[in-house]
């Protein structure tokens, strides 16, 4: 599953990376987080409740920052396990540029699921990774005390 998004934030580029960085500022921000922390120079673990729809499972999972380039771009992996459900895994290309209303944010993104996720269907499953990926910009903005406006993704 392939997903993307570009959102104007009315903040500077250096703000933005310190947020996305900041452990406390992504929990605020991620739909369903319950735990997030770093445990190394790149690397995160996470507790996330996740609404497939007729299920809530918890994940637990790892993510990894690399190519970094400081208030510029990364990349993120992650891979989070939902116990009998199986696994679920993404990366994401994330690269920032400035605007004249502040900050341009772009991701690209590919994701998918293995075991008992799967069988629920990828369009279910698609659905609501992008309601988690919209949910957790409007969170983001909101947990950095700016504005975020969505602009119109391009589609491969």
């Amino acid at each position: 599953m392939d997903f993307g998004g570009r959102y104007i934030l009315s903040a500077n580029r250096a703000q933005v990376w310190t947020a996305l960085n900041d452990a406390a500022m992504l929990k605020a921000a991620i739909p369903g987080c319950e735990r997030i922390e770093w445990v190394g120079a790149g690397a995160l673990e996470l507790e996330i409740k996740v609404n497939l729809g007729i299920i809530h499972p918890t994940f637990k999972g790892d993510l990894e920052l690399t190519e970094v380039v400081p208030a510029e771009s990364y990349t993120l992996s992650g891979k989070g396990r939902g116990g009998l459900l199986g696994l679920a895994h993404g990366a994401a290309a994330i690269v920032l540029s400035d605007h004249a209303e502040g900050t341009e944010l772009s991701f690209a993104a590919k994701g998918g699921a293995s075991g008992q996720i799967m069988r629920l269907g990828a369009a279910l499953i698609g659905n609501s990774a992008q309601k988690v990926i919209d949910g957790f910009f409007e969170r983001f903005a909101g947990a950095m005390g700016t504005s975020i406006t969505a602009l119109p993704v391009e589609r491969i």
